[in-house]
């Protein structure tokens, strides 16, 4: 296939010649991206929150080593030589908390367990893939609640990236951008839950970033 070709059709190329064929190269392996590895302008002091990750639960259809294209409005399907490295729900709870621990330097942010006054964060993932548009998706909602366990807040997030080329390693990169996305928006919601008076519950939203996310 010649690089001419439209990004989508060469991934989808790649991805159905890869399932059909008995022999070949071995498979690869991938990691999400560690994100912006820069330190928080923003001084550490003092924690003044505490955040427990309680889990990253991810849809069933994305609970498989082969990472996942789009390939029409109807049909997904899992690559067979291109899995990820570890589970895809592990990934995405480590990087998140990698990521909101640099996004939020007043708050600690732990994974398991935390103090009875800890705040808790879930989240479902209901889309993380290709699509045959050429950009790499991120859906889902989170929630937020208090150490009492009263819902506090509550988000749907979807976020999209254009893939830069052609290939698996494009595709990965660009999923880790939209994951980063992710994190930013849950991070402003959980700044404005801080923020508000003591005792506001917070109204459910919708936060996206990129373009639409639809499947059609």
């Amino acid at each position: 296939m010649q690089v001419t070709k439209p990004l989508c059709l060469m991934l989808l190329g790649a991805l159905l010649a890869g399932c059909a064929s008995g022999g070949g190269p071995a498979t690869e392996r991938y990691l999400l991206p560690a994100g912006d590895t820069t330190t928080s302008s923003a001084v550490r002091g003092p924690a003044e929150h505490t955040l427990v990750i309680d889990d990253v639960r991810v849809a069933r259809y994305l609970d498989d080593a082969g990472i996942v294209l789009q390939t029409d409005p109807l049909r997904l399907q899992a690559a067979g030589r291109h899995q990820w490295a570890e589970p895809l729900d592990r990934q995405l709870a480590r990087t998140l908390r990698q990521r909101l621990s640099r996004a939020l330097p007043g708050a600690r942010v732990l994974g398991g367990t935390g103090p009875d006054t800890a705040w808790h964060l879930s989240v479902e993932v209901e889309q993380f893939q290709g699509r045959y548009d050429g950009r790499a998706i991120a859906g889902g909602l989170w929630q937020l609640r208090d150490g009492q366990g009263e819902l506090r807040r509550q988000s749907s997030f979807q976020a999209s990236e254009v893939l830069e080329q052609d290939g698996y390693p494009a595709l990965v990169k660009a999923l880790g951008k939209s994951w980063n996305s992710v994190a930013e928006q849950i991070a402003e919601g959980l700044r404005r839950q801080w923020q508000a008076p003591e005792g506001t519950k917070g109204t459910e939203e919708k936060e996206t970033t990129g373009e639409a996310a639809e499947t059609g």
